[in-house]
């Protein structure tokens, strides 16, 4: 597997012949891709910027992946997008390409139709070698890095650091959105002379304020640097409800495109953007797509407590490729009482193993289903007013919860609603 195939299409398509936008950052990493994606895009988007924006996967509908200006793609852009896809396919010679290879070169398309100003790109597994790297990035980001798809990308750090930082390019700036990546992804930047802007570094951030009221989030202050190494502070920023490192790695890579950044803009970006699945609270419900122990202890540390009185359970379900004692572990410091899910498909995990490996870590396991709705019908029998119910484990438990109501337990919740944040 390599870029050599996907690279072909593409440039029968004609989206390596120009830049698909006149801006390009590309966000790898294990976690807070999505975050700071979407910081990026409502950032810039508060600044009068055109943006489009590829992610994957998808939680309820495809067309969450391709999103042109704060709108999904429409049917027709993806259908238009296909087609464009297999006529270059299927000229002489044919070429065959993976599921994501096909859903990339779509989105591609789309974006580079939009007249974008920034068209901001998450690179799917890996770095090096994933189709997204077959465009050039003016500005690459990795965000952390830590064990997950082991199948694919190994245990050794320094190996996926090196393999994350593929999507840097000779010259052009690389963000480096963590103070604890490995020596390789740096030096690899170093290797290619591309200016590193590192958090802790060129780049940090510092609470100004704090709130005891959770109703008044905590304010921070965040500092940066130009290009040119001129300095650049923004103060009073609120609590996007999002991880604080890939907010100021979002702002950091902003300024290295050249935009100049609007205190009273960034603001209310940050106090407004949305991203499902990530401590997305539904009524008395967290959905969390966290699925690696580096993202469970980030949910763990973040987790509002149940009311008084309240318990708080664990819904989980995971895919068995991944470190899953890891990952009840880390959220054993929060959660006692479980129920466990299955998920379909090959790789998803029995509801009895994971039971197995909780009650193993001293864990109660109340219930197993066989699949999440099942799991969930179970909580409409048990749930009191103040119980909370967390559900994570994968982007398959939640996307099968949140395409369905979810008991409470109370005839009303204050600020009953869908709050995603």
């Amino acid at each position: 597997m390599g870029l050599g195939r996907v690279s072909q299409v593409a440039e029968r398509m004609g989206l390596l012949s120009r830049s698909i936008a006149p801006c390009v950052i590309t966000v790898a990493g294990t976690n807070g891709k999505g975050s700071t994606l979407a910081m990026i895009d409502r950032i810039a988007r508060a600044h009068g910027q055109r943006v489009g924006t590829y992610t994957s996967p998808h939680l309820l509908r495809y067309n969450e992946r391709v999103n042109l200006n704060g709108q999904e793609a429409t049917d027709q852009q993806l259908m238009d997008g296909f087609s464009h896809v297999e006529q270059a396919r299927l000229q002489n010679p044919e070429i065959s390409l993976t599921y994501f290879e096909a859903g990339t070169l779509c989105g591609l398309w789309c974006l580079a139709n939009a007249e974008l100003d920034i068209a901001v790109l998450e690179v799917g597994l890996g770095g090096r070698l994933d189709a997204v790297n077959i465009i050039d990035a003016d500005v690459a980001i990795v965000t952390t890095i830590a064990q997950d798809h082991a199948n694919f990308l190994g245990t050794d750090l320094a190996q996926i650091g090196r393999e994350k930082a593929g999507i840097f390019r000779p010259g052009r700036p690389a963000v480096l959105g963590s103070q604890t990546l490995p020596e390789s992804v740096a030096e690899y930047a170093q290797a290619l002379d591309s200016p590193a802007f590192c958090l802790g570094k060129q780049f940090q951030h510092h609470l100004s304020q704090h709130h005891l009221s959770s109703h008044k989030p905590t304010q921070w202050r965040w500092e940066g640097q130009h290009a040119d190494g001129q300095r650049v502070v923004i103060d009073e920023l609120p609590d996007p409800g999002l991880p604080i490192d890939n907010a100021a790695t979002a702002l950091q890579a902003l300024v290295l495109t050249g935009l100049r950044l609007e205190k009273s803009h960034v603001q209310t970006a940050l106090s407004t953007v949305q991203l499902a699945g990530r401590l997305q609270w539904v009524g008395s419900w967290c959905l969390d797509v966290g699925h690696n122990p580096h993202a469970a202890d980030y949910v763990a540390k973040h987790l509002q407590p149940p009311p008084q009185g309240g318990r708080q359970w664990g819904l989980i379900g995971m895919l068995n490729d991944k470190d899953i004692d890891g990952v009840i572990q880390a959220l054993m410091t929060r959660i006692s009482d479980w129920v466990c899910v299955t998920l379909p498909g090959e790789r998803g995990c029995q509801a009895s193993e994971l039971s197995q490996r909780i009650i193993s870590q001293g864990g109660r396991v109340h219930h197993c289903a066989d699949t999440p709705q099942a799991g969930v019908d179970w909580f409409a029998h048990v749930l009191t007013p103040n119980d909370r119910v967390l559900a994570t484990g994968s982007f398959f438990t939640v996307a099968a919860l949140l395409a369905r109501p979810l008991p409470t337990g109370a005839e009303s919740l204050e600020g009953g609603g869908n709050e995603i944040r």
